[in-house]
């Protein structure tokens, strides 16, 4: 009986009943609407990780994102909740993924001594590092370098998820999420979302162009890899080393802006 009243309703209208009286039968049917989304962006993410971590507990870490995102979403924001929901679903499997910590160490230790070389690199030359720099930088020849952004790819997708603490008490946010500025934030935490969106947007336009066309592609147009290897004409495998390479880039840029640098 609920459902056949929920159907006579638009969607604007039910997510409007909800944020008024939070009914559970209205939340268990966003849930049920919502969940082929969860195992989506699951799929998306268990591209290039390793077989150790399971399709349905991404699957599982990603219903904590939804039932998040059901909970707190705005429909007066003006914005899709497929698209709020997408950010809260990745957010909460990564958050998942950094508990675990499913990263093998020295791989951590080497995404960390790529993104400490682009960082110095960058901040002492104020523009983006190409790939030879980086090498030489690091003492390694540029098809070296290659080989080790391959090792670390898979891993690298966490640096888009990182948690920026806004300072506001125990507020934070996911990168990913700073397109949003809720009215109801503290003015000074408003204005330093805006500032970490102009770094990510910066950033994205400085990246070498297949490597922006890859994160466009990827995170805009929400394309897999094997999709934008088909646009761009080349392999899978180099897809994710783009991925990987233009995440660290951004990750470095995000690092400097902490330290002032930008």
């Amino acid at each position: 009986m609920a459902d056949s009243l929920c159907d006579e309703k638009t969607e604007d209208e039910l997510w409007a009943e909800f944020k008024k009286t939070k009914s559970p039968a209205l939340r268990d049917k966003f849930i049920r609407q919502y969940m082929p989304l969860v195992k989506y962006v699951a799929g998306k993410v268990s591209v290039g990780m390793p077989g150790s971590v399971e399709f349905d507990d991404l699957v599982g870490f990603g219903q904590f994102g939804l039932l998040d995102a059901i909970n707190k979403y705005d429909p007066d924001k003006n914005v899709k909740f497929k698209t709020y929901a997408v950010t809260r679903i990745r957010g909460a499997i990564f958050d998942e993924l950094r508990q675990l910590d499913w990263v093998p160490r020295s791989v951590r230790q080497k995404s960390r001594e790529i993104e400490d070389t682009i960082v110095e690199l960058e901040s002492k030359l104020g523009r983006t590092a190409t790939d030879a720099e980086i090498a030489k930088q690091m003492g390694v020849s540029e098809e070296e370098y290659q080989h080790e952004v391959m090792k670390v790819s898979g891993t690298s997708m966490l640096s888009l998820n990182d948690v920026w603490y806004s300072g506001d008490g125990d507020d934070h946010m996911l990168i990913g999420d700073s397109i949003e500025s809720p009215a109801s934030m503290n003015p000074d935490v408003q204005v330093e979302r805006e500032e970490i969106r102009r770094v990510i947007i910066q950033a994205i336009n400085e990246l070498p162009e297949k490597e922006k066309m890859v994160i466009i592609l990827y995170y805009h147009e929400d394309l897999t890899f094997k999709e934008i290897g088909q646009v761009l004409d080349v392999s899978e495998s180099r897809i994710s080393q783009l991925h990987t390479k233009a995440n660290l880039r951004m990750r470095a840029k995000l690092t400097n802006f902490r330290k002032g640098i930008i």
